[in-house]
């Protein structure tokens, strides 16, 4: 309790001086439209909410993930191994302590799941929508709306709207290049309002770069369609972007692999001699269990190498994906109105592995000149199909808005684990192309998910000063699993489980000082559904695992406490927050017992979590053309128990430990200048210490870094209208800093190959021209 109280003290004397670089400037409606604040701190709302626009991200890199619009918020910890953040493997957003398969996100009303690289019941937003074309993201830190289409948002939700059809006729073309022969190309062009009074618009973009480290590129291509037409007082707005995304990996780390050989360290993708002999050493090492050995390699690994899996040759992530929505909103008469919203996702994807455990299929066969290798490629296959919809009713009756609605998803997903046979001469197989012809098979499985969710809620206005909410989500989701193929019985995923919540309740109030400043507070419980999927959740077992945990297993489930402030002055807004978040049934991979064949890993619920916070932010335009904005946020967040297995064995002692990958201290400040013409930003972001293991008996150390963003806008012709030029630099400092942490999953204890590092600096121009 002191150091919270500490903590909020420190928070309310910054409260004034750190500001961001988004101006706090008075809405101001004109002829031409409306110009909004870059971030909203939540004014009428019960929940801790902000609000952030599209010119955020514009100073932000070209191309740069969505989900670096809110990295500067309070509470937010975004990590990422590349300059961009859209390299989905190591991308990573968690808040409160609630990391990314716990929150909750939307486009335009339609899921995006969890946005997990499995890619289960979604996809990440960096997919979802070309950056250019995002408009806005609304933040909720512990509490989202009652409406949210999500079935994963124990903490916070994210909901992104795209950019809307302009009413005149125009575009936007931009062009961008950089560090590691970044080049991204983006073109867009509005058809302005047409006779029927129909507006919409056509985009595609086109981003290329090499790895910062290693041998590889990062590549994707997306088409982003929109269109909206008027219907009487309503109106029928209609959506479809397609993605095709190709990655290769980076090396997964350890800090004692950091140590001994050094930040740059990655796979040996330019040397494939050296990944054959490597493979060879470990096989006559016994290391990998593969047989027949060749003694001629040896059993020593050339330095600086100690075990094989301290670089594999390559990996890769390959993700193909079209989603689209159609959205009714009409009123009807002057007190009712419905919106309803039909989507669907359609998604091919593929992870891929060079792995020296399971040798190519001619391995040691005499004469062989193909497919014998002693490695393979492995891979995790995903063919994803969901449709659903969304749909609500919002009734005003006098000082009441009654809002219902209801969400159904159907999810048909198929997963795979094959392996692709290579050459020993030379590897035949591109590791960015889809791969066909597997010389074996692990296991297939389908699986079928079924959401349901209502919600009812009533606002009242009490009076000018007060106003309540309360109401309740129902949530299932029913999850089945069936086995198309298995290598062993033991293997098999047949079965169904549900997670179901019948009285979800939220609750809020809102207290209006004056004009310009505000109380605020709200309850909130959430679940989060199961995993559908043979690599996370309930299915990850074996079969008798599965069995064994069918009948008992509880979903996750959060209470969230919120309250707080806000206030503006004429140049001055800032919200300051507290929370407390109970959570229970928290879910953790621990063996079942001697009574299950095996022994296997399954799922268990282990105990809960406590987190206790507070959160400030504010955002001051302190002269003509120059701003500051900052955010700071304390988190106290706890394991309530120790782990104990499914026999009751203690296997962690967790009682009392701090989250994992969960700082302390958060702090974000950035100073802003534009004054029309010239404008920029300097953003300098704060992390304190963050444990990668249950017991904290690991951990990465602090990290400060700094961005900077410096543009001109042209002026004086018609051709120089709508042109800017803008520089950015990312890791200003050239700082050394782990970034993700838990990239294969976080250990009990002990050190763990499951961290990536940051970038280096990176310099990167743009171009771009409105018209």
């Amino acid at each position: 309790m002191k150091k919270l109280l500490w903590a909020g003290a420190a928070a309310l004397a910054m409260t004034s001086w750190m500001a961001g670089a988004a101006r706090a400037e008075e809405t101001v409606a004109s002829a031409e439209g409306t110009v909004e604040e870059i971030v909203v701190l939540g004014r009428g709302e019960a929940r801790q909410v902000q609000t952030v626009s599209a010119e955020e991200l514009q100073l932000e890199v070209a191309g740069a993930s969505p989900l670096k619009m809110v990295e500067k918020l309070p509470n937010v910890n975004f990590q990422a191994a590349d300059p961009f953040g859209s390299y989905e493997w190591a991308t990573r957003i968690s808040i409160r302590s609630f990391n990314q398969s716990q929150l909750g996100f939307t486009l335009d009303e339609a899921p995006l799941g969890d946005m997990s690289y499995a890619a289960h019941n979604g996809l990440h937003i960096s997919r979802a929508i070309a950056s250019e074309n995002v408009a806005a993201v609304e933040l909720a830190q512990g509490a989202g709306a009652l409406d949210t289409a999500s079935a994963n948002n124990l903490g916070g939700t994210l909901k992104y709207v795209s950019h809307d059809p302009q009413a005149e006729f125009g575009g936007l073309v931009a062009l961008t290049g950089g560090s590691d022969s970044t080049f991204r190309g983006f073109a867009r062009l509005e058809t302005g309002e047409l006779a029927t009074g129909f507006r919409g618009y056509a985009s595609y973009s086109y981003g290329t770069a090499d790895k910062w480290k290693g041998v590889g590129e990062q590549r994707q291509q997306q088409i982003n369609v929109k269109g909206v037409q008027p219907l009487g007082e309503g109106s029928l707005t209609g959506w479809v972007n397609w993605s095709k995304r190709r990655e290769n990996d980076y090396q997964d780390l350890s800090l004692a692999m950091i140590d001994r050989l050094g930040w740059s360290w990655d796979n040996i993708s330019g040397d494939w001699a050296l990944a054959v002999r490597l493979a060879e050493i470990a096989n006559n090492r016994g290391d990998t269990g593969v047989t027949p050995a060749l003694p001629s390699a040896g059993t020593t690994y050339p330095a600086p190498f100690l075990t094989v899996d301290d670089a594999y040759f390559n990996a890769a992530g390959l993700r193909d994906d079209v989603v689209g929505a159609i959205t009714l909103a009409m009123p009807v008469g002057e007190n009712f109105e419905y919106r309803a919203t039909l989507y669907g996702h359609d998604n091919e994807g593929q992870g891929l592995w060079y792995t020296p455990y399971v040798p190519s299929p001619n391995y040691g066969v005499a004469g062989a000149t193909a497919n014998d290798a002693p490695i393979s490629i492995r891979t995790t296959e995903y063919d994803l199909k969901r449709y659903g919809f969304v749909g609500s009713g919002t009734l005003r009756l006098g000082a009441h808005v009654i809002n219902a609605g209801v969400w159904y998803e159907n999810n048909e997903f198929n997963q795979a684990r094959r392996y692709y046979g290579l050459n020993r001469a030379a590897p035949q197989r591109d590791p960015l192309a889809m791969q066909s012809g597997a010389f074996r098979t692990d296991w297939e499985y389908d699986f079928s998910t079924t959401t349901w969710k209502f919600h009812v809620q009533d606002t009242w206005t009490v009076t000018d000063q007060l106003t309540v909410n309360f109401g309740f989500a129902s949530l299932s989701v029913e999850n089945e699993g069936r086995t198309v193929f298995a290598r062993t019985p033991a293997a098999e995923k047949n079965g169904v489980i549900e997670a179901k919540e019948n009285f979800l309740p939220q609750a809020g109030v809102r207290y209006e000082l004056s004009a310009d400043s505000e109380l605020f507070a709200a309850y909130s419980r959430n679940m989060r559904a199961f995993a559908s999927s043979g690599t996370e959740g309930p299915f990850s077992t074996t079969r008798a695992g599965f069995d064994a945990i069918r009948d008992d297993l509880k979903p996750e489930i959060s209470d969230t406490f919120e309250a707080g402030w806000r206030f503006r002055a004429s140049s001055l807004q800032g919200v300051l927050a507290v929370y407390h978040v109970k959570f229970k049934d928290r879910l953790f991979a621990v063996p079942v017992g001697s009574g299950i064949q095996g022994n296997p890993a399954a799922l268990s619920n282990v105990g809960g979590v406590t987190a206790t916070g507070f959160e400030a932010a504010g955002s001051w335009a302190f002269a003509d053309n120059w701003s500051l904005f900052g955010s700071y946020a304390y988190n106290d967040s706890t394991y309530d128990d120790d782990t104990f297995d499914g026999n009751g064995v203690l296997v962690a002692r967790t009682s009392g430990k701090t989250t994992v990958n969960t700082p302390e201290h958060l702090a974000k400040a950035e100073l802003g200048y534009d004054d029309g013409a010239f404008f920029g930003r300097l953003s300098v972001s704060y992390l304190s210490k963050r444990y990668f293991t249950y017991e904290n008996d690991q951990s990465v150390p602090s990290q400060t870094l700094a961005e900077l963003a410096v543009g001109y806008r042209f002026a004086g012709s018609p051709w120089l209208e709508g042109l800017e030029a803008q520089l950015n630099v990312t890791n200003l400092f050239d700082k050394e800093y782990v970034s993700t942490l838990g990239s294969n999953g976080f250990p009990l204890r002990g050190d763990s190959q499951t961290l990536l590092v940051g970038a280096p600096r990176q310099v990167f121009a743009t171009l771009r021209k409105s018209f």
